[in-house]
């Protein structure tokens, strides 16, 4: 079974150090997500239905929204070690204003890119101090992350040219009506979502609402319902006592078994030993995956 080795959770957003032994479903986040391989068997990552390798001498960026899913291609018994990085694009904005458009749908133009030896140096610096994950100081965290983003991603970003990036998409306004049934299913974490009652409160027909729905977050209602429940269920086992049971009701599931299994999914762990590993590293911050997908 899978299982995280260390997770630290800040204002940069999440850093997990996993150990897979086993694929995830498809899935998003509104994070800037980088995914390196740390050690053991090599992996892969489905993005938006494409394989992309990870190995040794390569990295994965997903970006914010962009559709994904962990391909466990080793054997069961084989485990890949993976760092992955799960950055809140407004904390690399506070620190470099040009990566202010880091939430971009198209600020990664490549899925897999080759892993340069200094960047590789970073990174099993890096791995070694989630070791010692006690002793890490917030500001010496955050230091070490934001080196290790900029190392990987600066051949293979648009962060230096906004310009270009914003020509690639203009800033549009969310519709109306998608902002509507978004904050619908924020107020509502507990309902499983048909397709046709979010069409009905849009005031759309199923097919208008779907298109329109897409074209805003860049994923399908269902997985954006998802994304709206996994952070739901992150934030409250990060910063609460309370029973794991109560924490699944809460967001719908009949059973903590079925809560485990859709936490399982998504993260490749399940709630109680996210709960066990995370390292919070300052006070918790309010989830919004409505302004994300707005640029």
């Amino acid at each position: 079974m899978s299982k995280a080795i260390k997770i630290f959770q800040g204002r940069f957003g999440r850093v997990a150090l996993l150990d897979m032994t086993a694929s995830l479903v498809p899935h998003a986040h509104h994070h800037c997500h980088i995914l390196i391989k740390a050690g053991g068997a090599d992996g892969a990552f489905a993005v938006r239905g494409e394989r992309q390798p990870l190995t040794d001498e390569t990295a994965v960026l997903i970006n914010a929204w962009e559709p994904h899913a962990y391909i466990h291609e080793a054997p069961p018994e084989a485990q890949t070690l993976i760092l992955a990085l799960y950055i809140e694009p407004s904390w690399l904005a506070d620190i470099q204003r040009s990566l202010s458009l880091s939430a971009h749908p198209r600020f990664f133009p490549q899925p897999c890119v080759g892993i340069r030896p200094g960047t590789r140096k970073i990174v099993e610096e890096f791995v070694l101090e989630l070791w010692w994950a006690d002793e890490v100081a917030a500001t010496r965290l955050e230091d070490l992350l934001f080196n290790l983003v900029i190392s990987v991603i600066d051949s293979y970003s648009n962060w230096r040219d906004l310009a270009g990036l914003l020509r690639t998409r203009p800033p549009t306004a969310m519709d109306p009506r998608t902002r509507k049934v978004i904050s619908h299913m924020r107020a509502n974490l507990s309902r499983d979502f048909d397709m046709e009652d979010l069409a009905a409160h849009a005031g759309l027909s199923r097919a208008h609402f779907f298109s329109l729905f897409q074209r805003d977050t860049h994923v399908t209602p269902a997985v954006y319902a998802n994304v709206l429940r996994f952070e739901a269920a992150v934030q409250r086992l990060s910063h609460s006592s309370e029973p794991v049971g109560d924490v699944a009701h809460d967001l719908g599931f009949s059973a903590s078994t079925h809560f485990a299994r859709f936490f399982r999914q998504h993260q490749g762990i399940t709630p109680t030993d996210y709960r066990r590993v995370v390292n919070l590293f300052d006070p918790p911050a309010r989830f919004s995956t409505t302004r994300e997908p707005e640029i």
